[in-house]
């Protein structure tokens, strides 16, 4: 990380002057490019930016303990230059046709889809304007830390927890293992939650907790309230994680997980599991359901882990995800698997090389393999 410190009025300083105190900021950034070859029925290949981001971190001390904290993060596509809508490889649907609409200036503004089989392309976004990522503003104390602004969801980051190879083509959110709920921005129990506070807890001999709260303003929905709480115990090689969220919709509204990873050397195992009591289905049709579809049977779990041999790692992983979509009789439980090879070139730039395979079971024919060459830089 490279840590600069703001100015600190060095031109009252050498009149004489007293310099006023000030915050300490961390510029930070997350640069990943990766080719992608994808085999689904047609092949394909890209060069992509995969969650590629730069932002500003920092705190002001404020005196008894008590610290001025804030993030702003921006996220950002280095790999195209002019705005242009695109459908993107990286997730298990069961969605083959994606109809958007546009407003005047060209900016998506609508995204419909229809469910009537699986496919591993389904992501539309206008990939090359600059977005925001975790933006917030908070206060940190012997108390833990309250933040208020968009900020992810305690679900979202328990998963993240568990993936080596977060934020990358192969990540275990874009290829089935981690359900859609660690995935997306809004008010309805995307991974990153808009209009919330959230509440962490210091460590308790390695117990903490953590809960979101969002003030809905959609019109619409002005008395729902969605909330997140969490905790995660970390003793040793032990971590173990257990989560609840919901929308607070009415009805199948909710999901909730059990997780951990245990570290034995230069090995570690690691996995979750999550049950849906229908905000996965309704999330927007990640594993299978439809946006509004009132099912609640899309569990999603996985195991996987790494072994490390000097500079490089070797990361493997399993996973199914199970629904049969509200009522129309399609089928589209799937098994997912991924094996990645991770070389460090620095303590912040590494290579990878990575295969993944999602097979839907009623849909042979959407099978989908996928190759991912890519390099991580980290600031």
């Amino acid at each position: 990380m490279i840590k600069k410190i703001l100015p600190t009025m060095i031109g009252a300083a050498l009149v004489g002057g007293m310099a006023p105190a000030v915050a300490d900021v961390t510029v930070f950034g997350h640069l990943d490019t990766s080719v992608d070859y994808v085999d689904q029925n047609d092949s394909t290949t890209n060069l992509n930016c995969n969650t590629c981001s730069l932002g500003f971190k920092g705190s002001e001390d404020l005196g008894n303990g008590l610290k001025a904290i804030f993030k702003l993060d921006f996220q950002f596509d280095m790999t195209e230059r002019n705005g242009k809508t695109k459908v993107s490889k990286g997730s298990t649907s069961a969605v083959t046709n994606v109809n958007t609409s546009k407003d005047l200036s060209g900016n998506v503004t609508n995204v419909s889809t229809t469910t009537d089989s699986f496919t591993a392309v389904t992501n539309v976004s206008d990939k090359d304007s600059i977005t925001d990522r975790d933006q917030w503003l908070g206060l940190a104390g012997n108390f833990g830390q309250i933040r208020f602004g968009t900020i992810s969801t305690v679900y979202k980051s328990h998963g993240a927890m568990i993936d080596p190879v977060y934020r990358t083509s192969l990540q275990g959110r874009g290829l089935g293992l981690q359900s859609g709920l660690h995935t997306g921005a809004g008010e309805n129990g995307q991974g990153r939650a808009e209009d919330t506070f959230r509440y962490d807890s210091p460590s308790w001999n390695g117990l903490k907790i953590g809960a979101h709260y969002t003030m809905q303003t959609d019109t619409g929905n002005s008395t729902d309230s969605p909330f997140g709480v969490g905790a995660q115990y970390k003793n040793g090689p032990f971590l173990v994680f257990a989560d609840y969220i919901t929308s607070d919709n009415g009805g199948d509204d909710d999901a909730y997980k059990l997780g951990g990873k245990w570290t034995f050397g230069n090995y570690a195992l690691f996995g979750q599991y999550e049950f849906d009591g229908g905000l996965i289905s309704s999330r927007d049709g990640t594993q299978g359901g439809t946006k509004g579809d009132s099912g609640d049977d899309a569990d999603v779990w996985f195991i996987g882990g790494t072994g490390q041999f000097g500079n490089n790692m070797i990361y493997a992983a399993y996973g199914q995800g199970d629904k049969t979509s509200g009522g129309n009789g399609i089928n589209n439980e799937y098994d997912s698997l991924e094996i990645v090879g991770v070389h460090s070139l620095s303590k912040r730039t590494s290579a990878y090389l990575g295969y993944a395979n999602i097979s839907p079971d009623a849909n042979s024919d959407r099978d989908a393999d996928i190759w991912s060459l890519g390099m991580k830089h980290k600031f």
